[in-house]
């Protein structure tokens, strides 16, 4: 190992080290509950620091004057103007703007996180009492990282039908790069919404598909375009939302959920199905609606 990487896994300690020091979950509900409040002068100040330091695009947005923001979380979340996100015709679009983790396959019941770690499907999904865990095993699945400056509205990869909702508690570790390196199990660990919608292929064939929406430290909440703001509340159980009795189905593209302030979503679909894009590999930034993989044959 080179000095600078010696350097660099002395740092990622430290962080991973601190964070397990500090009360997570009490200043991700601080910065959630000033999120949601208009503040005037202060969320303004907010916003515009925020956009000077992470280099925030906002021509890119349908409303591009940062004061027209009432509320920071109207900023997080804000809406791309029409075209700004065309879809690729393709048979899956990427449904975030972001960067690649890891991408690749399942192997058996085993998901990649990062060198050295991996977890499994049964345990990303919040538990398997039934048995539905296995439509993924060898399967294909692709972790996301959305970073402070990218848009954070989650989009549709394929036409879906919705199935059902989990929200399963957990901790509220960072999710950057050097946090997935450091902390075993990660998405596996902190709190998360499960989405488990119905696809169709091309040829009539159905399948599960599932798009997991991972929290982290100041993540105030995730919501879904169905629901509405899922968390909070926090009650620390498992909590589950069957949708089967009603035709929710959202086109490839629709939004499908958003961030208040942002995470990773991971996309798990089942073996057999389609392919990943030649082109994509972990670290790779991409953006919602370009080619995400194609149908097998």
């Amino acid at each position: 190992m080179g000095a600078d990487n010696r350097v660099m896994a002395i740092l990622d300690r430290a962080a991973i080290g601190l964070q397990h020091a500090l009360p997570k979950r009490m200043l991700t509900e601080l910065a959630g509950a000033l999120a949601r409040r208009p503040l005037g002068a202060m969320t303004q100040a907010a916003i515009r620091r925020f956009i000077a330091r992470y280099g925030v695009d906002m021509s890119e947005a349908a409303q591009p004057d940062p004061a027209a923001y009432a509320t920071f979380n109207d900023f997080f979340t804000r809406a791309l103007r029409p075209g700004a996100r065309p879809l690729a015709a393709a048979d899956l679009v990427c449904p975030v703007d972001g960067a690649i983790s890891q991408c690749g396959a399942i192997e058996h019941d085993c998901i990649l996180q990062a060198k050295g770690h991996v977890y499994t499907v049964a345990a990303l999904l919040g538990g398997d009492e039934e048995g539905l865990a296995a439509a993924f095993t060898d399967g294909t699945f692709a972790t996301l990282y959305l970073s402070p400056r990218d848009y954070h509205r989650i989009h549709m990869p394929c036409t879906g039908r919705l199935r059902r909702m989990v929200h399963v508690p957990g901790t509220l570790f960072s999710v950057n790069p050097a946090t997935a390196r450091g902390v075993p199990g990660l998405f596996a660990r902190n709190e998360r919404v499960v989405c488990w919608f119905e696809g169709q292929r091309h040829d009539g064939r159905r399948f599960p598909f599932v798009l997991v929406l991972v929290g982290a430290t100041i993540v105030g909440s995730m919501a879904t375009v169905w629901h509405g703001v899922v968390n909070p509340p926090r009650p620390g159980r498992v909590r589950r939302w069957d949708y089967d009795g009603r035709d929710l189905t959202l086109a490839q593209g629709a939004e499908m959920g958003r961030f208040l302030l942002g995470s990773t979503v991971i996309v798990l679909l089942p073996p057999g199905v389609a392919r990943l894009a030649a082109d994509w590999a972990p670290g790779r930034p991409v953006r919602m609606g370009e080619a995400m993989g194609c149908w097998l044959d």
